[in-house]
């Protein structure tokens, strides 16, 4: 197996400037575009048919295990938005609020929603009212603000896609067993669709949703060695139920407060993809994530019977399912080569005169730079067999990379240098917010996420010397 060695100039290299790279290939790759307002960007049909692909996954799970899709409305009215005391002030800083509607002042104040938590409350606390209204599994797919002050495309904006899920249930069991569910889903869809290893979690309460009883997260792990949150789910408990007069008549006739939960992962996913898989040609698309599987290219197109066959190659592999384009511009083979590796197709079909005097094709992987010669028959079977593959060789790059960068430290010297360096610090925690707070001070890294495994390795905390009882990773994140 041979890895790509020809570098696109069209884009900064990846080891220079991280960051500078990862805005050359959202644009190169033509995934976005920015609009007149910071924060708010255009998603590009290339980049929103990566959302759909994920909606598309996202939504079959959720209608297997019962959920609805629903929608809200975009602006909320802060009188309503005030009720939930805890949650207002974690989402205070970042509300856009719209105050004249035409010419006239608007006398309560319309927040643009930055989350929905509240329209839904509003909403169940209507329609809820009997044990038998239990449970109310429903989902949005929306976008939401919140006014950043520092944006970056798919990873933080000002206005982002999202899928949101509210839930009600008639007991706290049945509460917490969705919350983990749907956690499995998203990590799952990384999987099965991003071909991306998360570490999942419990988020400390520092690092928790406003609001929530507990917060649980699927961590993604960077190529520059921070980590980013790809989707979280929430277990609420009864506390909004109890701020908005949610209640329901129980099998033994007496009054009582559901129990709650939200979960949502967002455009971010394909920040996630692009960063975890991405190189210095562009991107490197999952094969089960990409909107083009695989890319024609004709050799040699101006001789007679070229196109024709190139054309036959691409509407068979068409009706077996796959999605599949011809590229008949009339721009040079090296040229086309370059443009659909940063768009990051997993399979490049070539096929020219001589190719077709043999039934043969050659199929270059994007992820490898490999080439092989194929022959025709059976080509539908071989380009399957060849998508498994390099999902699967994609997936345990990024795992290997993951367990690589998962370092146990002892000490806050230990700590400091491997977030410096990049990768998770795998730390015994005290528990005590001050010493997140001191780690933070020191290092810029958060407590990511407190992972299911909890195998302790030492009884110390190293910040504080107490006794510890909880390990934690701790990164630098976007």
């Amino acid at each position: 197996m041979k890895n790509n060695t020809v570098k696109n100039e069209s884009i900064t290299r990846l080891e220079d400037d991280f960051a500078q790279w990862y805005t050359d290939v959202c644009l190169k790759a033509e995934l976005m575009d920015y609009s007149s307002v910071k924060g708010f960007i255009i998603y590009r049909p290339y980049g929103y048919a990566i959302w759909e692909r994920i909606q598309s996954y996202l939504n079959d799970r959720f209608q297997k295990t019962g959920h609805e899709n629903v929608y809200m409305p975009m602006v909320i009215p802060e009188s309503l938005f005030n009720k939930e005391k805890e949650h207002v002030e974690g989402f205070a800083p970042e509300t856009l609020i719209a105050t004249i509607g035409g010419k006239n002042k608007i006398e309560d104040p319309l927040i643009i929603r930055p989350t929905s938590e509240v329209l839904f409350c509003e909403h169940y606390a209507k329609i809820i009212s009997s044990y038998r209204d239990l449970p109310k599994l429903y989902n949005q797919w929306c976008s939401v603000v919140r006014w950043e002050k520092t944006t970056r495309p798919f990873l933080r904006g000002s206005e982002f896609l999202w899928q949101e899920g509210h839930t009600m249930h008639e007991s706290e069991v049945e509460a917490r067993h969705e919350t983990l569910a749907m956690l499995e889903i998203y990590d799952e869809l990384g999987k099965d669709l991003l071909a991306i290893p998360f570490v999942k979690g419990r988020k400390t309460d520092k690092e928790k949703f406003s609001g929530a009883e507990e917060t649980y997260s699927i961590e993604a792990l960077m190529h520059d060695g921070k980590a980013l949150q790809s989707g979280t789910t929430h277990y609420f408990g009864q506390g909004f139920c109890k701020a908005f007069d949610i209640s329901y008549q129980s099998k033994e006739g007496k009054l009582e407060h559901p129990y709650q939960t939200s979960w949502g992962v967002s455009t971010r996913l394909i920040g996630s993809i692009i960063m975890v898989h991405g190189d210095d040609n562009g991107l490197v698309l999952p094969p089960y994530v990409a909107p083009i599987q695989v890319i024609v290219i004709p050799i040699a197109q101006q001789k007679p019977g070229v196109i024709p066959a190139a054309r036959k190659v691409c509407e068979a592999l068409k009706q077996a399912g796959l999605r599949v384009k011809i590229d008949e511009s009339e721009k040079t083979p090296g040229y086309k080569f370059a443009d659909w590796e940063m768009k990051g197709v997993p399979v490049r079909l070539e096929i020219g005169p001589r190719d077709i005097e043999n039934n043969v094709c050659v199929l270059a992987k994007r992820n490898t730079g490999e080439k092989i010669s194929v022959s025709q028959d059976g080509l539908v079977e071989t380009i399957n067999n060849l998508l498994k593959t390099i999902h699967h060789e994609m997936y345990e790059k990024a795992h290997r990379f993951l367990l690589d960068h998962i370092k146990e430290v002892r000490s806050i010297e230990e700590l400091k240098a491997v977030v410096d360096q990049g990768g998770y610090a795998k730390m015994m925690w005290c528990g005590d917010q001050a010493c997140e707070d001191k780690i933070k001070e020191l290092t810029n890294a958060t407590a990511r996420c407190m992972p299911f495994n909890q195998i302790e390795f030492d009884d110390v905390c190293p910040i504080c010397g107490k006794k510890a009882h909880k390990v934690v990773l701790f990164a630098k994140a976007y």
